[in-house]
């Protein structure tokens, strides 16, 4: 595969030297660019593996790195993760595996600079569907793609996240809302009921005159039905 790619690199330069159009030169040096990174990946990957097969347990000898860090977002029907590894492009594909069940998936990346990472997410929000999730090897990064079941709007990406998120939200109190005649209604009553005569005499003089000025009836505060 290298000396094929090195082949074409050849017969790119040698075009560039022939051609004399700017936006031909243009177009192949975008793809010299393009075969020079592949053969640098593939060069990477033959450096790997030749370890790996004069060590067979190097591998297993590196030892784990957990992952925190992700971003994620979805669409009508995917959920995508996002993580971050630099150089994860340039090792061996089958170093990239992700497990799947319908509400959980494992990310491991073995032999990634002398180390295996990896990243455990549990308790998903909804269901996926395992056959139709997958994972994409990006510059620097592992896309996780979990296929929706339903096409629902996820609110968080796991189950502990949406309870956290839940038990943030600020508590209502319904006294709030409550109208504030009532509550102006409960004081007076308390204070009604409390005061000494003196008292109760002012609140039932001003209750009386209150009510006088909306109709005409009895002013009396008992007789209104208040306390």
């Amino acid at each position: 595969m290298i000396n094929q790619l090195e082949t074409d690199l050849l017969e790119i330069r040698s075009f560039l030297e022939k051609s004399k159009r700017t936006r031909v030169q243009d177009v192949l040096k975008l793809e010299q660019k393009k075969i020079e990174k592949e053969i640098s990946v593939k060069r990477h990957q033959r450096e790997q593996l030749a370890k790996r097969e004069a060590d067979p347990t190097s591998a297993s000898k590196a030892y784990t790195v957990k992952i925190n860090n992700y971003g994620w977002d979805q669409s009508e029907n995917f959920v995508k993760i996002y993580i971050t590894l630099n150089g994860v492009h340039k090792i061996a594909p089958e170093n990239v595996k992700v497990t799947f069940t319908e509400r959980s998936f494992i990310l491991l990346v073995t032999d990634l600079d002398g180390k295996n990472h990896q990243m455990t997410i549990n308790n998903l929000l909804n269901p996926v569907n395992v056959q139709d999730s997958s994972k994409k090897i990006k510059s620097d990064m592992v896309l996780v793609m979990c296929k929706k079941k339903t096409t629902k709007k996820w609110e968080c990406l796991t189950q502990v996240q949406k309870q956290i998120k839940e038990k943030d939200k600020p508590s209502v109190n319904p006294e709030e809302n409550a109208d504030p005649s009532d509550g102006l209604m409960s004081m007076l009553k308390k204070m009604y009921s409390d005061g000494d005569d003196e008292m109760k005499r002012t609140i039932n003089k001003a209750w009386s005159e209150s009510q006088d000025k909306k109709a005409k009836g009895d002013g009396d505060i008992n007789n209104m039905g208040m306390f």
